[in-house]
């Protein structure tokens, strides 16, 4: 029995060394398939969540000014529009001959 519990040790010590060799391959293989995928995407010029985010940001900041921007260039279009008609309408009464005058 004895001879068998050793056995069963031996086997249980070799399967746990595999298993602390196995875990380490996986930790390397991690690492380089990590390293790999890093120096990919560092070549293909792409940008962080953060940029990303700031840049965002400063569109929509451009956006909401330039709606801002249309609306006071509307009312002022619109401001001096209404003026420039009025001299118009004065301008084309005097200008009309009296009716029955030639």
């Amino acid at each position: 029995m004895t001879g068998r519990n050793r056995m069963f040790e031996d086997a249980a010590r070799v399967a746990g060394g595999a298993m602390g060799t196995l875990s380490g391959l996986r930790r390397e293989a991690e690492t380089i398939i990590r390293h790999q995928i890093d120096r990919i995407l560092s070549g293909m010029d792409l940008v962080t969540r953060e940029e990303f985010e700031a840049v965002r940001e400063m569109a929509v900041n451009a956006r909401l000014e330039n709606e801002k921007l249309e609306a006071r260039v509307a009312a002022l279009e619109s401001s001096s529009a209404k003026p420039a008609t009025r001299k118009k309408k004065a301008t084309a009464q005097k200008s009309k001959p009296a009716a029955g005058k030639p």
